[in-house]
């Protein structure tokens, strides 16, 4: 009983309750990512919170055109428009809401030679549909970007930019999905590269979920065919099973209680 109780107390900690004028509605979960598919580490809990009839969006920053691990298709437009479908089949698997295609350039989100002007023009967009959506909770990328990615990183920046801001609509609820270091076995045998996964202890927020969840975010990945194979969907769904057991951590953003001395404050 003690475990169901601690259970509940630890998937409540993801939402702070909605103003007054907004007593009632349901919850709103937002997941802000940079590819289509950035939502596997976190699929099991979307899929959880979706079932319980919370509000998921997924916000994806790039238009994906220059992915595509597992197709002949050229990289470019055809490519963008297969993706985008790709995103759209994995939200329905999840129970989310469709999802929202700020399609700015794939892997070039960094390239201020090119255009100095690109990530101003990102953090404008993507507060803006915070503060349209405004969620209860955010997930994002970790400061590492789960796999390295740049644009996995800068994504996860202009969000923690925006929290730290307080921008309108923008929740100070922000927690960071990660990849355990097993994780990277299906895709790269070699496994993560060094320092990329959080220590343990910064993994503090534990949201549990259940086989039928697992299930949905395996067909979600299902659904990414230009970026898994059939043989790598099945070992990251099993990996899932056997690493997380039901229970999926999450790293938070920051803690605000008080202190006086740099050396001294509270990790």
């Amino acid at each position: 009983m003690r475990t169901i109780a601690v259970s509940a107390l630890v998937a409540l900690t993801l939402f702070v309750p909605r103003p007054a004028s907004a007593q009632g509605a349901a919850k709103v979960l937002v997941l802000v990512v940079a590819h289509g598919d950035d939502e596997t580490p976190a699929g099991p809990v979307l899929a959880r919170y979706a079932r319980e009839g919370v509000q998921v969006h997924m916000i994806i920053a790039t238009d994906g055109s220059q992915g595509g691990a597992h197709t002949t298709i050229p990289r470019g437009p055809e490519l963008a428009r297969l993706r985008s479908e790709e995103a759209r089949c994995a939200t329905k698997a999840l129970g989310m809401r469709p999802p929202i295609l700020l399609d700015f350039p794939d892997a070039q989100l960094g390239n201020y030679a090119e255009d100095p002007s690109r990530l101003y023009r990102l953090t404008q967009r993507v507060q803006e549909e915070l503060q349209r959506l405004r969620p209860d909770a955010i997930i994002t990328w970790g400061p590492d970007g789960g796999t390295g990615h740049p644009d996995h990183r800068l994504v996860s920046n202009i969000v923690t930019q925006l929290v730290r801001a307080g921008a309108p609509g923008v929740p100070e609820r922000l927690f960071y999905a990660v990849i355990p270091v097993e994780g990277f076995a299906p895709v790269n045998p070699r496994g993560a590269p060094p320092f990329l996964v959080p220590q343990a202890k910064y993994l503090s927020v534990r949201i549990a979920f259940t086989p039928a969840d697992l299930e949905a975010a395996r067909r979600s990945m299902s659904c990414h065919r230009t970026q898994y194979s059939p043989e790598v969907v099945q070992g990251i769904s099993e990996g899932m099973g056997r690493q997380w057991n039901g229970v999926l951590p999450f790293a938070h953003f920051f803690s605000t209680r008080a202190a006086s001395d740099l050396f001294l404050s509270p990790p």
